[in-house]
């Protein structure tokens, strides 16, 4: 049951956050105690299947929408955010604690079949829309709150057939050590998690036994990573018990090439 834990008391927004790791995000942070808002683009019956199975066990949390990848995408979100917080929790203060950002869309392309478009789309909603969102955002953060970007660990060694994902994830990493420097003074912490290859829907080709097989070799567990593994990694970042961590990299694969 939620409503005892160490995120009791704090209210938490999960961009995409209705499906994959930022349903397990949502979930988590829900089960220990915060109330969430939880972002979707397109999928609203996923975000109330996400609301109802946080409301199930226990915990809070409202859905708000914003399409995510086009002009003004930020202050659509941060919008919605106020409206649906004002209403659902009318006595709660306003503002945020945790603001993990989470959405993304993939790019399994090698650089040969990438167009301007697609590079322009992939970099639009996973670097521009999150820059926008902590501009907006920050203000709206309380002193003392946590900032996590979910990163990846293919920024980390050479991947061609993501390519051009990999830069927007890069992209994000220096922001989150640039961010954690300009925040500091207000005892905020900025952190990114970095998942491995992940069972969740951004990854189609894990319909491939063989491919499954092969992207479970690369971790030292020889197994897909699960989106609770990563909400795990997320809701302790999150926590007043990371108050020392900050500007960090924090490699969630599973020990993906630790032998090479």
């Amino acid at each position: 049951m939620a409503g005892t834990g160490r995120h009791q008391g704090r209210t938490a927004l999960v961009t995409g956050g209705s499906r994959g790791i930022g349903r397990a995000v949502s979930r988590r942070l829900a089960r220990e105690g915060a109330l969430v808002a939880v972002h979707y683009g397109h999928d609203a019956a996923a975000a109330d299947r996400t609301v109802k199975e946080i409301e199930t066990d226990g915990g809070r949390a409202f859905a708000i929408h914003a399409e995510l990848g086009v002009p003004g995408d930020a202050t659509t979100l941060w919008s919605a955010f106020d409206r649906e917080l004002a209403v659902y929790a009318p006595d709660a203060e306003p503002g945020l604690d945790i603001l993990v950002n989470n959405a993304g869309i993939t790019l399994p392309r090698t650089i040969e079949h990438v167009t301007e478009e697609d590079y322009d789309r992939v970099f639009a909603v996973n670097t521009k829309a999150p820059f926008f969102i902590l501009q907006q955002g920050i203000g709206r953060l309380r002193d003392g709150g946590r900032i996590i970007n979910i990163s990846s660990g293919a920024t980390r060694f050479a991947y061609p057939a993501i390519m051009t994902y990999s830069m927007t994830k890069a992209a994000m990493d220096h922001l989150t050590l640039s961010l954690a420097l300009e925040l500091a003074p207000r005892n905020i912490t900025v952190n990114a998690v970095a998942p491995g290859f992940t069972e969740t829907e951004i990854n189609p080709t894990l319909k491939n036994p063989e491919i499954r097989q092969a992207l479970s070799a690369y971790s030292a567990f020889n197994r897909l990573g699960q989106p609770t593994d990563i909400a795990d990694v997320v809701a302790f970042v999150a926590s007043e018990d990371a108050r020392w961590v900050t500007g960090q990299w924090l490699n969630a694969t599973g020990g993906v090439r630790l032998g090479l």
